[in-house]
């Protein structure tokens, strides 16, 4: 095993090895895809696939609708705190190990020899099955908005604007994740200038955005509300404001989701074990400022919060376009500049899909190595671009697959889709958990840790996925029917029981957890 952090070329020249590189070797792995990714770049693919635009826009109506402005402003806060807590301990965790595996290779080392096949196994399938859902929820996310915007550019609902059917929205979504697949075939170097683009598309929109909207309108909310407000009148049947409270984080939570695009991609990144853990750090942290920004500068423009939510405006209650188009239509008699404000956030999530496959297939390229998925030779191949293809194809595939469920019904779509956020974040908890019980003693530090605060951080970390697992489960409407059951708590359930019985039944005859691929 390839122990030193130099190398020998000729027989002559002693030429240093990059860090990460060396560490991949320690841990037992070849370097085989290309390594070219700086500080920034792997900032870049957290950040985007984050993209505070993506988030917030996509789940406002939740965060009006379950408590306003108090649960919106103040949510972001108190789900920012627990969030970098989490971001920590993984950055971590990250810099002791710095493989595309990411979470279920950290599970599988921390948890010990004995546990080490079924912690890999299980932390790995939550984590690739959330990030697939993420990329769902996100290009379907697109699909949605670009409707809208159609909609809104051929008069609106109340002017007979062109109102796209599911099937419409379906096809949009194919048509999207094909471009993703297209853009992520690119070499990692082309791939790494739309990350970095993308992440100044996020960076500046937000500015743009929180500073134009309320400018342009011309009745603003007052600071009291923005600030005060309290939203109760829900329509969901649901009057204790702490359970309402709640249920409205949900907004900002699943906003700070993705980050461990950054530790997907350090087998691809300069000086890993330093780098991978600046790129997770960075873009929580930089998130948190932007999105708090973002949220101030739209609830500045909210003054009749039922009129937003409702179907009959002419986004067809999708509130921040409501939001972008009568802030413009009222000073200028025309929605126009609203609906380029649209596309600038249109344009931010097409950024976060597109990041959101890299990190899938990096994921999946990981997983397949070791051997845990079905066909793994196929899907861990690289091309002669270094680019995990078969990967990336398979990523556009099962995110489009997931998103069919929508033509059935909107609300088992949205159960599949929350596996995007707790589903991930089960994966976040699961190495940390190991971190600070089984591997309490025994874990070897990296250049980032956290000294002596790493447990108490650590349990922190644990105990919050823990609780936002149960808060995300909880209904979010009475009286409780078919129509109204959050699905939530089934959809995880469900996901846990399939990974499990393939575990018994097959995986534990075969999966032995990470393999390396350099002899001793």
């Amino acid at each position: 095993m390839v122990l030193s952090s130099h190398v020998i070329e000729n027989g002559h020249s002693e030429i240093p090895l990059d860090s990460g590189h060396a560490r991949l070797n320690q841990l037992g792995y070849k370097q085989e895809l290309k390594r070219d990714l700086s500080v920034l770049s792997n900032f870049a693919f957290s950040f985007s696939i984050i993209s505070v635009l993506t988030g917030i826009t996509t789940l406002y109506n939740t965060g009006l609708n379950y408590g306003g402005p108090v649960s919106i402003i103040y949510g972001w806060l108190i789900v920012c705190v627990f969030t970098m807590i989490v971001a920590l301990s993984m950055a971590e965790i990250c810099s002791s190990y710095p493989t595309s595996g990411g979470l279920y290779y950290w599970s599988a080392k921390l948890a010990g020899p004995g546990w080490a096949p079924f912690a890999s196994w299980i932390t790995g399938w939550f984590n690739i099955v959330g990030q697939w859902a993420v990329t769902t929820s996100v290009d379907y996310s697109l699909a949605q908005l670009v409707q809208v915007i159609i909609l809104l550019s051929t008069g609106g609902k109340n002017g007979g604007g062109y109102k796209a059917s599911k099937y419409v929205v379906i096809a949009l979504h194919g048509g999207i994740l094909v471009i993703h697949g297209i853009m992520n075939s690119l070499p990692i170097s082309l791939l790494s200038f739309l990350g970095q683009l993308a992440a100044i598309w996020n960076f500046l929109g937000v500015f743009v955005l929180m500073i134009l909207i309320p400018s342009v309108t011309p009745e603003r909310a007052s600071a009291k509300f923005v600030f005060t407000h309290f939203n109760t009148d829900n329509g969901a049947g649901i009057t204790s404001r702490p359970y309402i409270f709640l249920i409205g984080l949900l907004m900002s939570q699943y906003t700070l989701t993705g980050y461990d695009a950054s530790a997907h991609m350090t087998e691809e990144t300069k000086d890993a074990d330093k780098n991978g853990p600046k790129g997770i750090i960075s873009a929580v942290g930089i998130s948190i400022i932007v999105g708090l920004g973002y949220m101030l500068g739209i609830s500045f423009a909210v003054t009749d919060i039922p009129y937003l939510l409702s179907e009959d405006n002419d986004a067809g209650g999708y509130a921040i376009a409501e939001i972008f188009y009568l802030a413009f239509k009222r000073r200028y008699g025309h929605g126009l500049g609203g609906i380029v404000c649209l596309v600038i956030v249109a344009v931010a999530i097409f950024f976060c899909g597109m990041s959101s496959i890299t990190s899938n297939s990096r994921m999946a390229y990981a997983f397949s190595r070791d051997g845990a998925m079905p066909l793994s030779s196929l899907w861990h191949k690289v091309n002669k671009q270094e680019v995990p293809i078969n990967a990336v194809w398979l990523s556009v595939f099962i995110s489009f697959c997931m998103a069919l469920t929508s033509l059935g019904s909107i609300v088992a779509f949205d159960a599949m889709v929350s596996i995007a956020t707790i589903g991930l974040y089960i994966a976040y908890a699961l190495p940390i958990f190991f971190r600070v019980t089984l591997a309490r003693k025994r874990f070897v530090r990296g250049p980032f840790n956290l000294g002596g605060y790493g447990i108490i951080v650590g349990w922190i970390a644990v105990l919050w996925v823990v609780t936002i697992s149960v808060l995300f489960s909880l209904p979010v409407s009475y009286p409780i029917t078919i129509q109204t059951l959050n699905y939530t708590p089934v959809a995880v359930g469900i996901l846990l029981i399939v990974v499990v019985l393939y575990w018994l039944v097959s995986g534990r005859f075969w999966f032995k957890g990470p393999v390396t691929n350099i002899q001793n």
